[in-house]
């Protein structure tokens, strides 16, 4: 029988510090508190990194149904592409579109970024609309190549 791997996507844009628990029984607790991201210089770097060093990245919505399927077209020209998975919330969502839109032109920038949002070789791609035309006139595959995702 066959097992499944397991998947992980990166983590998602959240910080994650220790605060004692007062009032506690064991004083020495710890809780975690989640801080959103808000576009701090590190965060910016941070995401520029995983565009430009990737050959391909997803950014998707947990659990979108539309980058489902740009991840399983991309499989299915056999490229493994990176997924960043951002989570459902306003806060979130636009955190990471404004990261995004900087990457793509700076502030100035008329880039509107939408979910899913394709990468490839550290540029914008477009998102599902652009994936899937760009797939059925056949103009992926040399693109995929060009990025270094394909060895053929």
């Amino acid at each position: 029988m066959h097992q499944a791997i397991p998947y992980k996507s990166w983590a998602p844009l959240r910080t994650t510090t220790t605060v004692p628990l007062i009032g506690r029984p064991n004083p020495t607790a710890v809780a975690a508190e989640d801080k959103i991201i808000q576009g701090t210089s590190n965060d910016h770097a941070m995401i520029k990194n995983m565009v430009s060093e990737t050959a391909v990245i997803v950014f998707t919505r947990r659990g979108c149904c539309m980058g489902h399927v740009v991840q399983r077209l991309l499989l299915g020209h056999g490229v493994n592409p990176t997924v960043y998975e951002v989570d459902e919330g306003k806060e979130d969502e636009d955190a990471v579109a404004k990261e995004l839109e900087m990457i793509c032109g700076g502030s100035k920038s008329k880039v509107v970024v939408m979910f899913p949002a394709v990468f490839i070789g550290g540029e914008l791609f477009g998102g599902l609309e652009s994936v899937i035309a760009a797939h059925i006139s056949g103009e992926l595959v040399p693109v995929l190549k060009q990025a270094g995702a394909l060895w053929l």
